[in-house]
């Protein structure tokens, strides 16, 4: 007998329980609230005749008009074995070479879908690069802000899909300022992939893969780069629902990784550059939501430095695998000893590309994951 119906579609304010339409321009509550999305139980998440993109998990996406369903191809990316009871799973392998374009295109569907003709966002690089993609791909105006010192090659991209980009006189939290107000005006939609809840509705479909990859199975570990946490918690929510619809026994652990110089969720205080730049977030908005995610799966925050995290990228690279910093920190967790990454079944998510970050630097404020 299958379970029933949780939920209807909605998102709800996470302070004081307020509602709202799924898709609609409010990005966060009148109390200061943050968004999340309740979805129902379904207990068949696979479209077997839909495109063979992330859409083929239509089922467990919200429910937006078909007609604005953008898509580039993104999703269903490899799975490869690394090691002794390890697989990669190549997320950078998507149309703008990281797993942000898993939520941008089912944010930019909604916007599509609500009539937006303008979208805003802010972004270090992966996130509004994504968000510029497939806004131009929907024919909608995108405009990003961005933190100073964002660098050349991430600008050009941004721009080359035709975004307006806005370089913000100071850090990260400057940018995401510029973004905010910019969203309050008349007439524009809010692209984040931090305050948006149905970013992370597209960023779960990684957890759908890995499941259907697997043979329809769980992992018992999955590794990911943890700044502002999307990641970790799109891997929540999917694997929370394949639980729920009883697809699956248990969530698999979630390891964390952060980096040593910036790594509030394992309550340390920055303290100062990193390689890693795309999960350097000092104080991540859904901060308290990661941790209760990492909890709730038995999981761990781990740290790595980057001299560790420089090895496993070259280590990667040897491989045959070029990955950015942020991405080689998962792979430096699973190679440290001390933490509890491996197991008999373990997936390291890869989740950006080395082209967009061919160098060492970053810094501190520069953070985007």
């Amino acid at each position: 007998m299958s379970p029933p119906s949780r939920v209807s579609w909605e998102e709800v304010c996470g302070d004081c329980g307020q509602s709202f339409a799924v898709g609609s321009a409010v990005w966060r509550c009148e109390c200061g609230g943050l968004l999340d999305l309740h979805a129902p139980v379904i207990t068949e998440p696979v479209d077997p005749t839909g495109p063979w993109s992330l859409w083929r998990y239509a089922p467990v996406l919200p429910p937006l008009p078909e007609a604005a369903r953008v898509s580039l191809g993104e999703g269903l990316t490899p799975l490869v074995p690394a090691a002794e009871g390890c697989w990669w799973k190549l997320d950078f392998l998507q149309p703008t070479l990281s797993f942000k374009d898993r939520g941008a295109v089912v944010l930019i569907a909604a916007a599509a879908g609500a009539g937006a003709e303008r979208v805003v966002a802010d972004s270090s690089g992966n996130a509004g690069t994504a968000i510029a993609a497939y806004a131009a791909r929907a024919g909608i105006t995108a405009e990003v802000w961005v933190p100073a010192g964002t660098s050349a090659g991430k600008l050009a991209a941004m721009s080359a899909h035709g975004a307006i980009v806005r370089v913000a006189e100071g850090d990260r939290a400057a940018a995401a300022a510029g973004a905010a107000r910019r969203a309050d005006e008349p007439g524009w939609y809010y692209a984040s992939h931090v305050y948006q809840p149905l970013f992370v509705a597209g960023v779960k479909t990684v957890a759908y893969e890995i499941w259907e990859q697997r043979g329809r199975s769980a992992p018992e570990v999955v590794v990911v780069p943890a700044g502002n946490g999307t990641l970790v918690l799109g891997i929540d929510a999917g694997f929370g629902e394949l639980v729920a619809a009883g697809l699956v026994a248990r969530r698999p652990r979630i390891v964390a990784v952060q980096a040593a110089a910036c790594a509030p969720l394992a309550g340390l205080e920055p303290t100062g550059t990193t390689v890693a730049e795309g999960i350097a977030i000092a104080q991540p908005p859904r901060g308290h939501q990661v941790l209760a995610a990492i909890e709730r799966s038995g999981g761990v925050v781990a740290t790595v430095e980057d001299p560790a995290i420089l090895d496993a990228r070259a280590d990667l690279a040897r491989s045959g695998v070029w990955v950015e910093p942020t991405a080689a920190a998962a792979w430096a967790a699973w190679r440290d000893p001390t933490v509890p990454a491996r197991s008999t079944a373990t997936v390291v998510v890869l989740c950006g590309a080395g082209l967009k970050s061919p160098g060492t630097g970053g810094n501190l404020p520069g953070a985007d994951r």
